[in-house]
């Protein structure tokens, strides 16, 4: 197999396109959705939204708490997108509450996470993103999934990745799934859990 290593996150912090994060999750047709469901589906879906920016608020005090005691400024943006609650932190000198690989990212959104669950007693897929830092790295994840897809078609040989979080395995995953000819699998556990591309059976 062949192995294929992820460039580094780009140590740029500024913000993309000021546009909202695109987020993991399902693609749905709300317009589509809107036209089949009685009326009592949409009030359900329309309290469920409801529900989803209580999260990303309660999330983004509690960041906002975590940057006043850090002595760290930023701007912070709280939304609701694809299907799940985003908290964006823009801001500079942002780095710290990344860390190498986006593990103090991760952390942080485990915690920010748990405060949410504290308040509303319900489990939390919040999604936080600082500096820009996951839409930046899911771009690069995309380049690396099209590279190895590449390579799969050119040599018909399985490519194994180098080892991911799950947002970054989720990343490539959607990639690899829309393209014909090839097919992605994890294997491993982690912390070296790793993606698989291979040619589709």
């Amino acid at each position: 197999m062949t192995e294929t290593s992820i460039p580094r996150a780009d140590q740029s912090l500024d913000e993309e396109e000021t546009a909202t994060l695109e987020v993991d999750g399902d693609d749905t047709d709300d317009a589509a959705d809107d036209a089949e469901a009685p009326a009592g589906g949409r009030e359900k879906r329309s309290a469920g939204e409801s529900d989803l920016f209580r999260q990303s608020e309660i999330a983004a005090d509690y960041v906002e708490g975590l940057l006043d005691i850090l002595d760290y400024d930023g701007d912070i943006d709280e939304l609701v997108a694809g299907g799940r609650p985003v908290v964006e932190v823009v801001g500079s000198r942002l780095q710290n509450l990344v860390g190498q690989r986006g593990a103090t990212l991760d952390a942080l959104q485990e915690l920010t996470r748990l405060a949410v669950f504290r308040q509303t007693g319900t489990p939390s897929r919040l999604l936080l993103d600082v500096g820009g830092y996951r839409t930046n790295r899911r771009k690069e994840l995309a380049a690396v999934a099209k590279n190895a897809v590449e390579k799969v078609k050119e040599y018909g040989e399985p490519v194994r990745l180098e080892a991911m979080n799950a947002f970054e395995r989720k990343c490539v995953h959607d990639v690899v799934n829309a393209m014909a000819g090839v097919a992605s699998e994890s294997e491993g556990v982690e912390p070296n859990r790793r993606i698989v591309v291979r040619p589709a059976d």
